[in-house]
């Protein structure tokens, strides 16, 4: 069934005004029409089925049914920091995170990144980013949805309070998963297409990020999240 995130307050009996972008989303492209069924959820919790109601082309409103506390969300708190990537790598890892269950994404500019955009076009990028989230949020039956944070330097980010386990993804690292295996609240550090620099690195050691080594292979920057993501949550049951 179609599942929608609608950013409002939610209740069991009301009807409600779509906003413009579900509009388009489910009349003009899914071309649903009054009467049908779906299931929305707001990100606090649970998710409701609800039926479409007074259908026009570029309106429409939903009433809602029923409610469903539900909770599909992961057992613990993953955050990834994830330094910026060229268009469909940082989108993919996005959105593939997402789907595991991670909590929150905290973009990073590092000494080896790649993208360089002035204060509008960041606006616009992060504007992009909340939405490859929201939609896999939606397609993956997340009851929360992730957030998404402002780009930040990389070396006001490592010395900033986190709070539980800091791990930053770094060939060679000493500290393996089997030692996560009680970890709760995890922030993990993800590098750039280059990867870190020694002076990122050692700025990491200094401020008490353990270095995670995820096997012999190099993985590549979309890759490590959904890895070190898949890991953590078979080892905590999620995925058995």
């Amino acid at each position: 069934m179609t599942r929608v995130y609608l950013p409002q307050p939610l209740a069991v009996g009301a009807l409600l005004e779509l906003p413009e972008e579900a509009v388009r989303h489910l009349v003009q492209v899914l071309r649903m029409g009054n009467g049908e069924r779906l299931t929305v959820f707001n990100g606090e919790g649970g998710e409701y089925g609800a039926v479409l109601e007074a259908v026009a082309r570029r309106s429409a409103s939903l009433r809602v049914l029923s409610h469903d506390p539900i909770d599909r969300e992961a057992p613990i708190t993953v955050s990834i920091a994830q330094c910026v990537s060229k268009g469909e790598r940082m989108d993919y890892a996005l959105q593939k995170a997402t789907e595991l269950g991670a909590t929150g994404f905290l973009p990073l500019l590092s000494a080896r990144g790649v993208v360089k955009l002035d204060g509008e076009r960041w606006e616009k990028k992060i504007e992009h980013w909340r939405g490859v989230v929201t939609g896999a949020a939606e397609q993956s039956g997340r009851t929360r949805l992730p957030t998404v944070a402002a780009p930040e330097r990389f070396e006001n980010f490592v010395a900033g309070e986190r709070p539980g386990l800091k791990l930053i993804l770094a060939p060679g690292g000493q500290t393996r998963l089997s030692a996560l295996a009680r970890a709760e609240t995890v922030t993990a550090l993800i590098g750039p297409e280059g990867g870190f620099d020694e002076a990122e690195l050692a700025l990491a050691d200094r401020h008490g990020w353990q270095r995670l080594a995820l096997g012999p292979r190099i993985l590549r920057t979309e890759t490590a999240p959904v890895a070190l993501l898949a890991a953590l949550l078979s080892l905590h049951g999620d995925l058995g």
